[in-house]
């Protein structure tokens, strides 16, 4: 049987290594439209930022592909899938057969139809980091437009670099989707404390040479302007071959469109009427797919999100349903603004069913695994909030962390797993990381997993 997968980013390369892994024996070829081997898309605001190199946020060693026996295509695009033929064609004009199909095809940066938004620079891929990153060498002042989760990554990454960074967001507060009024407005001022001018409740009108026209005239001024106006679906092969399509690429839960020689998964697919735009439902619909391919059985249930900001300085995640009030919820928060510490529980029918932790996040271990699970909350509610003073479990040691908890959401790798796989032989963060995958995905789990591999050594009495 022949397997074609269209994309070969995080989702794409991520279906492939699970097939092969499940079978060795299957003829595999992917095609990815980018000349890069495939990278951890998650990880490009550490570029921005200079702590990570473009060789540091690889996914797959180049040589992966002939040893694992896939043909890997970079760098041409698939224009046309015709499923009558069971066939894909490429921009050059090649045509590929498969019995199998993935499309993978991820999402693309929205630009915004404002005059000279050519001048601007999108933040999405490995290619706009690097137009960036010579763009910013050279320039005086930086206007990034977009306060979602990216837009504040370029802002800081740019901030950090000593350039002065003017952050323009049309909501009235940052990250509207996943935090509330309060939180917005306490991300402002810790990232402002960092050196990013903050500006809400604006709309750019167009961009120039010299920056960037509000609607009400003003003129923001910067030499660099980077666009972060969210993302939509690539779903054109998909629309155009017929398959259904409404924000992304209709799946079933075994990830297939109606015709069920083709599956989507990614940024790309819609399931159950969502689209996830993170990397942890991306991996777990991948999971689901190989294994349906391969003979297998799986089912897709949705995921339940956990955002977590990857930005120098600034601690933040956010889960579930952040936006409820006292009259669906009961609502458990702190705010303390002047060391930029903002905490808040959502909880209805003695579940938790969102939280936003910023500022010290030592309670995102355990309220991450409460949320996961869906269990029955403790009935000391400050204690969540504050782990020193609970009696609850508390993911971050691990002592007590029980090997259930989850420390990896975006591979979900267990505590169990990390030490079962450091029984094996894996007795360094960079040996785990290869044999369960954890730290590979956002990255924010690494002092944990550290934590664990250091405490199972010191018990063993050997170096780590």
């Amino acid at each position: 049987m022949r397997l074609v997968v269209v994309g070969n980013g995080m989702a794409g390369s991520r279906l492939v290594g699970e097939v092969r892994a499940r079978d060795p024996h299957l003829s595999v070829t992917v095609f990815g439209a980018e000349t890069w081997q495939p990278y951890n898309r998650v990880l490009l605001s550490n570029v921005l930022a200079g702590s990570s190199g473009p060789d540091q946020v690889r996914l797959l060693d180049p040589s992966w592909y002939a040893t694992h026996d896939v043909e890997a295509v970079f760098g041409s695009e698939v224009v046309r899938v015709d499923r009558s033929a069971q066939t894909v064609i490429t921009a050059d004009g090649r045509s590929t057969p498969y019995d199998m199909l993935v499309l993978a095809t991820g999402s693309q940066a929205v630009v915004p139809p404002v005059p000279g938004a050519e001048l601007a620079i999108p933040f999405r891929t490995l290619d706009d980091c690097h137009r960036i990153l010579e763009a910013a060498e050279r320039a005086e002042r930086a206007v990034v437009v977009g306060g979602g989760l990216l837009g504040i990554e370029a802002a800081r990454g740019l901030a950090g670099r000593g350039l002065p960074v003017t952050l323009l967001h049309l909501a009235d507060h940052l990250m509207e989707r996943q935090l509330d009024a309060e939180a917005g407005l306490v991300l402002g001022e810790t990232l402002t404390g960092l050196g990013v001018d903050i500006r809400t409740g604006v709309s750019a009108e167009a961009i120039l040479e010299e920056g960037v026209r509000l609607a009400d005239g003003e003129l923001v001024e910067g030499d660099l302007v980077v666009l972060a106006c969210g993302v939509r679906p690539v779903t054109g092969l998909a629309k155009d071959s017929g398959l259904s399509v409404r924000r992304g690429i209709v799946v079933d839960d075994e990830m297939r469109t109606e015709d069920p020689a083709v599956f989507a998964i990614g940024e790309c697919a819609e399931h159950d009427g969502t689209v996830y735009g993170l990397v942890a439902p991306a991996w777990e619909q991948a999971s689901v797919a190989a294994e349906v391919i391969t003979g297998g059985k799986a089912l897709y249930r949705g995921s339940r999100l956990v955002t977590r900001l990857k930005a120098k300085s600034v601690e933040l995640a956010a889960m579930g349903e952040t936006q409820l009030t006292e009259e669906h919820a009961e609502v458990v928060r702190f705010s303390h603004r002047a060391r930029g510490t903002y905490r808040k529980l959502v909880i209805r029918d003695g579940r938790l069913v969102g939280a936003i932790l910023l500022g010290d996040t030592d309670a995102v271990g355990t309220l991450t695994q409460l949320f996961d699970r869906g269990g029955p909350l403790p009935g000391d509610r400050a204690g969540l909030l504050f782990p020193g003073l609970a009696t609850v479990t508390v993911a971050d040691s691990p002592v007590l962390m029980p090997d259930a908890a989850k420390v990896c959401q975006c591979n979900n790798v267990t505590k169990g797993q990390i030490r079962a796989c450091w029984e094996a032989g894996a007795r360094d963060v960079a040996a785990v990381a290869s044999a369960t995958r954890a730290t590979t995905g956002c990255g924010t789990c690494r002092d944990a997993v550290e934590g664990i591999v250091g405490w199972l050594c010191e018990q063993e009495g050997i170096s780590a």
